[in-house]
């Protein structure tokens, strides 16, 4: 199965329960989106992995907990609370995609305007990227509206600096939100693409579930990553008001699956 969803489809409910949802539309693949402390624990992380097993579900993908805090807590001005953060908020990650089964951390990066160098970002990803690949895991940059990612320009900088180490998620909303064309975003950084987040989107409202309206075109878009080789996984990834009910969720995936 090329099509997955995402867990954060369904905040704010518990993580657990999004799994479970998740898996109950039919969708064999679910990117888990961390949201609490309490998540890290081996009580939690062994209740995921029952899920996942119960389910059959695969789980290629896991979004940091702390995306909205990433600029305080690993890109700020403040080198120690970086160093500090990256052995223990960020390394914690590693240890709940291995139990999961997942080789893709999402990460949102610095937001706009940011209080550090690009220069300097660039090496501290650098650095996180290489812990990753120590673990055998892929530390990518999503691009992200109101961040320094929500920028083809910034992402080719990014990618040109740290090289053949860097790798993104592409994500359709957030380049819409940020006033680029979705093809011309993804024909840019294409070499670099190693996940993607899907939505619809219409005149009215920028992230909508697919087959609801909206005016992307699912089947070109697949075309066009088939003609770059890319090989990664399709997630569908909404908020609690893009849709109307999980059935919604179920017929999206299985028809997006079928234009794939």
């Amino acid at each position: 199965m090329n099509i997955g969803l995402s867990s954060a489809c369904f905040y704010p409910l518990e993580t657990e329960k999004s799994l479970i949802r998740a898996a109950e539309t039919g969708a064999k693949a679910v990117e888990i989106f961390m949201n609490a402390d309490s998540e890290f624990t081996p009580r939690s992380l062994n209740l995921f992995k029952s899920i996942k097993d119960e389910y059959g579900i695969e789980i290629p993908s896991v979004h940091t907990m702390a995306s909205f805090t990433e600029s305080y807590y690993l890109f700020s001005s403040y080198r120690r609370r970086y160093i500090e953060a990256r052995e223990t908020l960020f390394r914690r990650h590693f240890e709940v995609m291995h139990r999961l089964g997942a080789d893709i951390l999402v990460m949102h990066g610095i937001k706009l305007p940011g209080s550090i160098s690009d220069e300097e970002y660039f090496e501290r990803f650098g650095e996180l990227i290489l812990l990753g690949e120590k673990e055998g895991l892929k530390v990518c940059q999503e691009n992200v509206v109101h961040y320094r990612s929500e920028s083809p320009d910034f992402l080719l900088s990014m990618a040109q600096y740290i090289g053949g180490s860097f790798n993104m998620v592409f994500d359709i909303k957030q380049s819409v939100r940020a006033g680029f064309d979705p093809f011309e975003f993804s024909a840019r950084l294409h070499p670099y693409i190693r996940h993607i987040h899907i939505s619809d989107h219409s005149a009215g409202r920028d992230c909508i579930v697919p087959f609801s309206g909206g005016s992307f075109d699912f089947k070109r878009f697949f075309s066009a990553m088939k003609g770059f080789g890319y090989k990664g996984k399709y997630i569908l990834e909404l908020y609690e008001n893009g849709y109307e009910n999980d059935s919604q969720l179920a017929y999206a995936v299985k028809e997006l699956e079928k234009l794939f």
